[in-house]
């Protein structure tokens, strides 16, 4: 599947992905990217972001990165600072840096639930808070990178659907509390997709894709191209009515099937 990044419009445009070196979150990196954005990508490797961005520059126009852990504000100010001194203030900023784990809230520690919690949500906070200041307003577009289990509750994953709950609640308070100043504010989720990491931990082996593919509506798992293709259109003026809202990419997946994952995750703590 192709992106259709080429109906979108970005040149001259700064764009702020943090966790864009890798995963869905570089897929959507790419997208604007091709879509002729100045780009900036963080991450806590170095080796990642030196690798993101070699990548990202064969697609042609600016591309900076920068090595931070979400979880330290003054790292991302400070890289979100650089970003906009050698790019110009940012007209969509992308928070999608995320960890995740199958564990039981029995057999999970309570460092391991802090690091989701501190990754997930508390990043997601440090990216918004530090990034508001240097966002083009009126204009600029918050995204979120959200997960089914932040409304739909799915077991071994009791971090993650608290962590990505508090996210989706940023997405709709920010949206009130910013709206004013014509900052949208909103967050995508993305379902099962094909060729992810998320995918090889929760449906580890054949027959669990294939429980889960069974549970799609549509039938099929989606495409890393397809989130990318929301975000560029949920950045672009064609939703400039659209904030506060979460909004699945998933063929149908959160009307129901999201509970069928939980059987992968199970299968797989439980083999030998």
């Amino acid at each position: 599947m192709s992106t259709s990044s080429s109906a979108f419009d970005y040149r001259g445009k700064t764009v702020f992905i943090a966790g864009g070196t890798s995963g869905i979150n570089f897929g959507i990196a790419q997208g604007f990217a091709r879509a002729g954005a100045r780009l900036a990508v963080l991450s806590r490797s170095q080796d990642k972001v030196d690798a993101a961005v070699a990548s990202l520059k064969e697609l042609g126009g600016e591309v900076r990165g920068y090595a931070a852990d979400v979880r330290d504000y003054e790292a991302v100010e400070t890289a979100l600072k650089a970003a906009a001194a050698e790019l110009g203030l940012i007209d969509v900023l992308i928070s999608g840096a995320a960890g995740n784990f199958p564990a039981p809230a029995l057999g999970m520690s309570a460092k391991g639930f802090k690091t989701v919690i501190d990754i997930d949500l508390l990043g997601s906070f440090h990216v918004l808070r530090a990034g508001y200041a240097l966002l083009n307003k009126p204009g600029a577009a918050v995204i979120n990178i959200s997960a089914p289990q932040a409304y739909n509750a799915m077991e071994f994953q009791m971090h993650v659907c608290a962590a990505k709950a508090g996210v989706d609640m940023l997405t709709r308070v920010a949206a009130i509390e910013w709206g004013a100043a014509g900052v949208r504010v909103n967050s995508v989720v993305p379902g099962p997709i094909a060729n992810t990491e998320g995918m090889r931990r929760l449906a580890p082996t054949p027959e669990t894709e294939a429980l889960v593919r069974g549970s799609v509506p549509m039938g099929c798992f989606g495409e890393v191209e397809d989130i990318a293709n929301c975000c560029l259109w949920l950045a672009s003026p064609m939703a400039r009515y659209v904030s506060g809202a979460v909004i699945p990419v998933d063929g149908g997946w959160s009307l129901g099937g999201t509970s069928i994952t939980a059987g992968g995750m199970k299968q797989a703590l439980l083999a030998p």
